[in-house]
Order: C-alpha cells, then sequence, then structure tokens
C-alpha cells in the first residue's frame, strides 16, 4: 500500500491561493430561495456558518446542511469559521421547524450538524434525538448526523441512537499531532472512540480529515488506518482553508493530484466511499455514500 508522492506545494508570502482553488460565485434563483427560506425559519446551515465554499453549487441544488442548537460554539477550535462564546438555551420549536424545512424542499436526504455545546449536560444529544424524530416522522427522507464528540459520553451516543438516522458521522478533522494547536479542546483518542462506538451500534459511519494544515502523508496514512479499524464506512479529504484571520494559517496546498493519490490509498484501505479533491468537505454529494453502500459498491 504505497504512500502518495510528495508534491511541494507552499503558501507563498503573499498567500497567492493557487489556480485550482480558484470558484467562481454563481448566485442562481435557487441559491436565493434557499437563502430566504433559511431566513425566514430562523434556521442556521453550517454552510453559512462556517464560510463553505461549496455553497454556491449545493444551494442552487437544493443542498444544505442545517446547524442546530444555534450558531455559537462553546469549543475554541482554531480551524473553524463558525463564532465562538457563550450560546443562546436551546429552541425547543427548532425540530419542528427544521422538519418543515425539509417537507418545503422536498427534500430526500438531509444533513443534521451543530456547533458544540459543552454547557449542555448531554451535549446537545437531546435535541439530535429531537429532530431527527421530527424529520422522520413528517417526511420519507433519508437523515445525516454530523455530531460532535458530547466529551466522549456514551449516554450521549445512545440518545442519538435511538433516533435512528441513516448515517452517522464525526469528523477527526486532523492528525494527532496538530490537535493541539488546531483543536485544542478536543481528543484525538476520544474523536475516534466516537467513530468506534457509532460502529458498533450498528450505524454507517463517517469522517473526514482537512490537509494543508502542516500534517505529513505518514500521519494522514496513520490516521486512515485507524479510521479503517474503528469501522469507518466513508471518509471524506479536503483541503483546508482559512476561514478568518484569527484562524490557523493554511501550511499548504495540496494539488488535485496529490488527493487523486489519497482516494487510491483510502480506497485500497477499505472504505466504502471516498471524496477526495480540494474542495470536499464532510457534507459535500453526501446522499451519494449512502447510495453506494446500499448498492454495495465501493467508488
Amino acid at each position: 500500500m504505497s504512500l502518495p508522492h510528495q508534491i511541494d506545494c507552499p503558501v507563498t508570502a503573499s498567500g497567492k491561493i493557487p489556480a485550482w482553488l480558484t470558484r467562481r460565485a454563481v448566485l442562481s434563483d435557487e441559491y436565493r430561495q434557499l437563502k430566504d427560506l433559511l431566513k425566514q425559519s430562523g434556521l442556521h446551515s453550517v454552510c453559512e456558518s462556517a464560510f463553505c465554499p461549496n455553497i454556491y453549487e449545493c444551494f442552487s441544488q437544493r443542498h444544505v446542511t442545517f446547524m442546530i442548537l444555534g450558531n455559537i460554539c462553546t469549543r475554541n477550535c482554531r480551524f473553524c469559521g463558525v463564532t465562538q462564546g457563550k450560546p443562546e438555551p436551546p429552541e425547543d420549536d427548532e425540530p419542528w421547524r427544521i422538519a418543515r424545512a425539509v417537507a418545503a424542499l422536498n427534500l430526500a436526504y438531509t444533513v443534521i450538524t451543530s456547533v458544540t455545546r459543552d454547557d449542555l449536560p448531554d451535549g446537545g444529544a437531546s435535541h439530535f434525538r429531537a429532530v431527527t424524530r421530527a424529520i422522520k416522522n413528517s417526511s420519507v427522507a433519508k437523515v445525516e448526523l454530523l455530531l460532535p464528540d458530547f466529551q466522549g459520553k456514551e449516554e450521549s451516543l445512545h440518545l442519538v441512537f435511538d433516533s435512528e438516522p441513516d448515517v452517522i458521522g464525526h469528523n477527526l478533522e486532523t492528525v494527532p499531532s496538530l490537535y493541539p494547536r488546531v483543536r485544542p479542546g478536543a481528543s484525538y483518542e476520544i474523536s475516534l472512540n466516537v467513530i468506534r462506538k457509532i460502529k458498533k451500534a450498528g450505524f454507517l459511519t463517517k469522517s473526514s480529515l482537512m490537509l494543508g494544515l502542516g500534517e505529513t502523508q505518514e500521519e494522514v496514512s496513520f490516521v486512515l488506518k485507524d479510521l479503517s479499524r474503528a469501522g469507518c464506512d466513508f471518509l471524506v479529504l479536503g483541503q483546508y482553508l482559512r476561514p478568518h484571520p484569527r484562524a490557523v494559517p493554511v501550511k499548504e496546498y495540496l494539488p488535485p493530484e496529490v488527493f487523486q493519490q489519497y482516494w487510491k490509498l483510502a480506497v485500497e484501505m477499505g472504505f466504502k466511499k471516498v471524496f477526495a479533491g480540494p474542495f470536499c468537505r464532510s457534507s459535500y454529494r453526501a446522499p451519494e455514500c449512502l447510495a453506494a453502500s446500499e448498492k454495495n459498491e465501493k467508488v
């Protein structure tokens, strides 16, 4: 199992973005309609809050990742664009509003994530359960959840499991050596154990890594092996892009051909579905993962 060939593409002193990371913003009618629906419903999306580069493409196709439990996070991850601070209490009617938006958009597949809520005893797990049940009770949409780590609390995970989502993801985000700098409030082993527990409970699992933060190829290979052994089914590898000046800087822009080599490595390790590319993100083309699993494909 060979590692990708190193292609050196350091960030220049001017911070110039390479050509393969240039994208046009297309403000389609569908994009505007989805933005308006979220605003009118009082709902948040991680697409907006985390400055996702795919927002124009995804919103134009009516693909959205709802972000529940507010838009203020209790963690201080240094890669994220989401606002950090003291959040408001959970809104009891949010599950109903999410379900209504899913129905209004006629979604066959929806992704739900949240800010991290270390201020709540269960980390917001019961709210995830309520949202999932509300969607499933009012539509035929498949539900994918992208969970925080709940500080490793198994009882919180079981609250989520009770709602029987179709896919459950949790992102490792980066390699262990970079956790103190990039995810100072998180633990690599706790996050990996979340994946193990999701798989042990019988769910399809998903995780994601950002590349270009200073990790080595050997470290990436190590994490992929860990994820494979933990039972992770679906994997996403994308380029880290600095969301604001306070975030950690980009160390390297990986060319598309390097992502292709990582894709090949991950497929050889047995992941059921792998997305690897500069613009790939946790929820990007999410329905394809479940579709591939149902067809028993490996792509």
